[in-house]
């Protein structure tokens, strides 16, 4: 037998031999010749027997080289040493192939490099040749081995027996158990993916089911899709049926746009369902303001005497408290119609579109979708009158808002607060050019009120939910005057209206109910005391009509100012209660007086009567006014001021007079039939003078049941300081050119009639104002009476004299009594009397007259 032996030599060149073993190591197998390795191999673990061989010794029965055989060209001993050192150094030899190629020569260089070879070949046999002695001992080295390896080979060989027959059984079982595991495996794996597939089949039936079950359950279907989608994307390996995952894949998609198309078909029904709950909500919140007004207005009214005093009793904190509790019961009512509708689809879809990843779109439509409805709900005063639609714009609007108040709460960040304050601002306006718009062409005050208040409403239902309505009352605010001066010219209508149609007779009344409404709910009556039925009135019926429209001016006036005209609202009604006693009432009487208007004498003296009644009737209206607007009435009382009516009573009361003093004038006219030069005076006095009497006795038993006392009294000072005037007028007239002692006697006893007439009008006056009353009318005669005393003095002349004149002819003028005193002759002065009385002693009276006369035609 043969083995390998490894020979190394300075060249790193390895060289085998195959040394020769004894015939009983003949087991191993014999490698095979040397010549049969390959080139350039590695030693394998599997195959040690292989071994690198860079080159074999040349032997003796080798084939001669290539070079020898084909008979080429020796190459010189210079090329030699230099491929041979360019060998030896290492260098590359491609510069020499390509030069030699390139020449088209390349057997020399064949040559040399087997010349090349050949020289190393004989290197490497000297090197042999000085190590043999050490490749012999290393030999024998092998040769003593040979023994411990036969017994490591006869050991090994019973190991790996026994080893073959302990491990086939494990073998046999090793190969079932691995048979099996696989086998498990295979159903493990097929279990998972069955259950992986079931449970998907399961989400699908599950969302399918909720989809059928209608938009309720769309979140649950969504949600089951989500987890499909969640299993294909993230699961540990693709899902091993591909027409299930096919199925899946497109199923979820499908799901998602069908849930936002059936969410987006639900939520525009709510958008149609919510316009009209919103104006049916709008509705509710401004009635339900006007009942906390009225019942504010009512709570306001029960506790008001309370404000006339310092501090409130136990009573009236219980007012007070009803009226907190009555505001906070409004308010929770405000908040049970506001929570009333319902935002379940709203918030659905919301949610809907959150899972479905498109919130931000949601937000987007839901905002462009409710300008839009803004936009809309704007056109309905386009269809028809804004008269008869306002009230169903604004509840509209004000619905709007009350919605969008409680989706800010509690949409969760649907709507911003930016979103809703500009929808505000839009709305507020709209609100207020349609306002204007419509407020500059009303011409009836009723309708701008009506329009006025309720929007005064709308402003304090939406003040309540924080949005702000400055802009909406500054609007209402602007057209006050507007709104007063339409009220004042349809007060000024009434006013005219009942005037024409009053007969100025004293107002009957039969029953208490017309006494309350006629007379004690203005305040004008004169007694506290119900009077009996049937009631002559002393007013006619124009005082409480007016006193209704007044009143009503008031109750409007407070109306739109409380609610709408911004302000001091009392220092505003009480200018505008002064512009319609003055502009309107006082205006519209003293135009019918000075018209005269066929008014009888009678008819006068109820016109002054009423003014009367109205000065208490003014006084009651700006309490009430007061009481309206909440102004304490001792305040009321500290800013009196004078009667609003007094030029329509003056002229009221100059209209009567001027009709007695004519009527004056008629009886006065009767004077014609005094005998001027009579010598003895009338007994009685004179015709004109009785009628004159009567009819100031009628008069006067007429008038004090109707014209108050101090009416009365300048009624008959004026009629007497007239009837004195007449009196001198008499003796003033051209037609009288002379007068006797007789003639001045009866105008004597005339004036003892007037003044007994004075004397007994002192029963009508009360003790305070009965001498002063009697005095002043006394004194309305004192002309007549210093000239008629002047007259029948026996010293006239004394008028000459400043004291006595002042003293007892101070209301006498100077060309009067001259030319009255030329026109008075005495009896002894007759044509006939002047012959029998010729030289007798002249009268002293006469005398005293004449130098009067001398004197007063000097002094002029």
């Amino acid at each position: 037998m043969w083995v390998p032996h490894i020979l190394t030599s300075r060249l790193n060149y390895l060289f085998i031999i195959w040394i020769p073993l004894p015939a009983n190591q003949g087991q191993l197998p014999r490698p095979p010749p040397v010549s049969s390795f390959p080139t350039r191999q590695l030693l394998s673990p599997r195959n040690p027997h292989l071994l690198q061989i860079s080159m074999r010794r040349k032997l003796p029965g080798d084939a001669p080289t290539s070079a020898s055989a084909g008979g080429g060209s020796v190459p010189s001993e210079a090329d030699l040493t230099q491929l041979s050192t360019a060998i030896s150094a290492g260098e590359d030899l491609g510069p020499f192939v390509r030069r030699a190629f390139a020449c088209g020569r390349p057997e020399p260089l064949l040559s040399s490099l087997r010349a090349v070879a050949r020289d190393r070949e004989s290197e490497i046999e000297e090197l042999c040749r000085a190590h043999f002695h050490d490749f012999i001992r290393a030999v024998d080295d092998l040769r003593s081995l040979l023994a411990d390896a036969d017994v490591l080979k006869g050991s090994l060989s019973t190991s790996h027996s026994a080893l073959l027959s302990s491990a086939a059984p494990l073998l046999a079982s090793l190969e079932s158990f691995l048979a099996a595991r696989a086998l498990a495996g295979n159903l493990s794996s097929a279990l998972v993916s069955s259950r992986r597939c079931v449970r998907l089949l399961a989400l699908a039936a599950r969302a399918n089911d909720h989809l059928q079950a209608g938009n309720h359950s769309l979140y649950l279907a969504l949600r089951a899709v989500d987890a499909i989608d969640l299993d294909l994307a993230s699961g540990p390996e693709p899902l091993p049926l591909p027409a299930l995952r096919r199925m899946l894949l497109s199923l979820v998609p499908a799901v998602r746009i069908h849930a936002e198309r059936e969410i987006s078909r639900e939520f525009a029904d709510w958008m149609v369902s919510i316009r009209a709950a919103s104006r049916h909500l709008g509705q509710v919140a401004i009635s339900r303001s006007a009942a906390t007004r009225q019942r504010q207005e009512e709570l306001r009214s029960k506790h008001r005497p309370l404000e006339e005093s310092i501090t409130l009793d136990d009573d009236g904190a219980g007012d007070l408290d009803d009226f907190a509790a009555a505001t906070a019961m409004s308010d929770v009512a405000d908040g049970a119609a506001a929570a009333s509708f319902d935002l379940t689809q709203l918030y659905r879809a919301m949610h809907i579109h959150q899972t479905l990843a498109l919130g931000e779109r949601f937000k987007k439509y839901y905002l462009e979708n409710r300008k839009l409805q803004l936009t809309s709900d704007f056109d309905v005063i386009a269809a028809t009158p804004f008269l008869e639609s306002h009230q169903v714009f604004f509840a509209q609007i004000a619905g709007f808002f009350i919605v969008e108040d409680r989706v800010f709460r509690t949409g969760g960040g649907l709507t911003s607060r930016a979103d809703v304050d500009a929808l505000w601002e839009a709305a507020v306006g709209k609100m207020v050019s349609v306002l204007e718009d419509n407020f500059s062409r009303m011409q009836t005050a009723n309708h701008l009120l009506l329009i006025t208040d309720y929007a005064a409403l709308l402003a304090a239902t939406m003040r309540r939910y924080g949005y702000p309505v400055g802009m909406l009352l500054d609007v209402l605010a602007k057209h006050r005057d507007k709104y007063h001066d339409l009220l004042l010219a349809d007060c000024r209508r009434q006013v005219a209206e009942a005037l024409a149609a009053d007969k100025f007779d004293q107002m009957l009344m039969r029953k208490e109910y017309e006494y309350s409404m006629n007379v004690v709910a203005f305040g004008i009556q004169s007694s506290d005391i119900t009077p009996a039925f049937p009631y002559v009135a002393p007013f006619s019926c124009t005082v409480p009509d007016i006193c209704r429209i007044v009143r009503s001016f008031v109750e409007d006036s407070v109306s739109f100012m409380a609610h709408g005209g911004g302000g001091d609202t009392y220092a505003a009604v009480k200018k505008y209660l002064g512009r319609i006693l003055s502009e309107v009432v006082d205006a519209s009487i003293q135009k019918l007086v000075d018209s005269g208007g066929g008014l009888s004498v009678s008819q006068a003296m109820q016109v002054a009567a009423n003014m009367s009644v109205m000065e208490r009737a003014c006084e009651f209206l700006t309490r009430h006014a007061a009481q309206l607007c909440g102004v304490p009435l001792r305040a009321v009382e500290r800013g009196r001021r004078d009667f609003p009516l007094c030029k329509s009573r003056d002229a009221a009361e100059a209209l009567l007079l001027r009709l007695l003093c004519s009527k004056v004038d008629e009886f006065m006219q009767q004077s014609d039939g005094v005998n001027w030069i009579a010598d003895d005076p009338p007994a009685g006095g004179n015709e004109y003078a009785n009628e004159v009497t009567i009819y100031l006795e009628t008069l006067t038993s007429t008038a004090q049941q109707i014209l108050p006392l101090p009416v009365l009294r300048r009624v008959l000072v004026a009629v007497l300081v007239h009837l004195s005037e007449c009196i001198i007028g008499l003796f003033l007239s051209d037609s009288v050119k002379r007068f006797s002692a007789g003639a001045v006697i009866g105008i004597d006893t005339d004036l003892k009639m007037f003044e007994t007439f004075v004397e007994s009008m002192s029963s009508l006056f009360v003790d305070s104002d009965q001498n002063t009353a009697v005095g002043e009318m006394k004194a309305a005669l004192v002309e007549g009476r210093q000239l008629v005393n002047l007259l029948m003095s026996n010293s006239p002349e004394n008028f000459l004299n400043p004291v006595i004149r002042e003293k007892s002819y101070n209301k006498l003028d100077y060309k009067k009594v001259a030319a009255i005193s030329e026109k008075f002759r005495d009896a002894s002065e007759s044509y006939f009397s002047q012959f029998g009385t010729r030289g007798t002693r002249q009268n002293p009276k006469k005398k005293s007259l004449d130098t009067l006369i001398k004197r007063l035609r000097e002094a002029s």
